[in-house]
């Protein structure tokens, strides 16, 4: 999750991407979007605004790294708003974008899914 979409070149917002194709920045936010700890975070914060605290408590297993750059790599896709606020001790908080909601509220099938059939899959295989 090094490279953010924005700073990718992306096409504009109204130029559809085509994922398909192997250069196309499309593919860099489909990373972003579709990684572990993208996807929760995502998720996550369609709850609602959040501290640091609660999105790590939330993402059970999450490192502080790995949470950092989830954070700051969706912030730069513009899909997470990051909110200082300039009070002691220093709080900051975490909500989705416009953008972020729309791909959070396509997420959330998935990870309900993926939750109903875990078991099935786990026999399956």
């Amino acid at each position: 999750m090094k490279e953010s979409f924005e700073a990718s070149g992306n096409m504009l917002a109204d130029q559809p991407g085509n994922v398909f194709v192997p250069n196309c920045p499309s593919r860099v936010l489909l990373d972003h979007v579709t990684s572990r700890w993208g996807v929760l975070v995502l998720v996550a914060l369609s709850a609602g605004t959040m501290r640091w605290s609660e999105i790590r408590r939330r993402l059970q297993g999450v490192t502080e790294k790995m949470l950092a750059q989830t954070l700051h790599t969706l912030e730069a896709d513009r899909l997470v708003l990051r909110e200082a606020h300039p009070v002691i001790p220093p709080r900051v908080d975490y909500s989705l974008t416009s953008r972020g909601r729309e791909v959070a509220a396509l997420l959330q099938p998935l990870v309900e899914w993926v939750s109903v059939n875990t078991a099935s899959a786990a026999e399956a295989g």
